[in-house]
């Protein structure tokens, strides 16, 4: 199969979410253009089944234990083979029916990344807003791995990387390997493209929210190795700052 874009889902007990990622996949059609790819932890629950009722439609399925979100989402790289790749994880989903095609008519200008906005939803699939309206995180007018100074401004979920090029997501990372990853895939771009439409629909609450301490040490880890200690401890008083005065705007919630 010769594939322009690689969609790939990590999926682990998340019966009750899956079905609203695959459709949002079959929904954008352009079937010969892209390659689906599911890669599944094991799972004991419905996840399974339901991923069989949809089987026919996807081009890649692994189902075994694995080490962890990034070590699942390495295999998911090692196993595509479109010319780009992008995550579109468990309960995420595109931000609309046209999504692809505008990705895949920006691969013409041919460039090493492409990024866009994120829509997040809650767990009823919900619209909250826009992930640059409604956390600080605002989306530079020309993106480079030195944005990432005060934090994640992409969703990895908005984030497709040319498949030759992208590195694998460091394992030792439990929980913030993506914004290293996307620095890392920043530093190899000579061409980065940004649409002006939101690329997905993130569901919040995942693994880092729910794991918020542990995601805030290993984000400070990764900008130390990014930017060196001085500049990560100086960005992170204005996180921090920037963070406490966004909740006081918006009445005492982040999002």
């Amino acid at each position: 199969m010769s594939a322009k874009l690689s969609i790939i889902t990590i999926t682990y007990q998340a019966e009750k979410y899956l079905e609203r990622t695959i459709k949002s996949v079959l929904e954008q059609g352009m079937r010969s253009e892209i390659e689906y790819v599911v890669i599944d932890g094991a799972s004991k629950d419905g996840t399974l089944s339901l991923i069989n009722q949809y089987r026919e439609h996807i081009d890649v399925f692994i189902s075994e234990p694995d080490c962890g979100i990034y070590d699942a989402m390495n295999k998911g790289i090692q196993k595509a083979t479109g010319d780009y790749l992008i995550f579109m994880n468990a309960g995420d989903s595109f931000a609309d029916n046209n999504t692809i095609k505008q990705i895949i008519e920006s691969m013409h200008h041919q460039p090493d990344v492409i990024v866009g906005d994120a829509l997040f939803v809650d767990m009823e699939g919900k619209t909250i807003g826009l992930r640059s309206e409604v956390t600080p995180h605002r989306i530079p007018e020309k993106l480079t791995w030195e944005s990432f100074q005060y934090g994640m401004v992409i969703c990895h979920q908005s984030f497709i990387m040319k498949r030759t090029m992208a590195p694998l997501f460091d394992v030792t990372y439990r929980l913030s390997s993506d914004i290293d990853w996307e620095i890392n895939c920043l530093k190899l771009s000579h061409k980065t493209i940004q649409l002006d439409i939101p690329i997905c629909r993130y569901l919040t609450g995942g693994a880092s929210v729910q794991n918020l301490k542990r995601s805030w040490q290993e984000r400070y880890q990764v900008l130390n190795n990014h930017f060196g200690f001085w500049q990560t401890l100086i960005a992170h008083v204005k996180i921090i700052s920037r963070g406490i005065q966004f909740a006081i705007k918006k009445g005492g919630k982040y999002w």
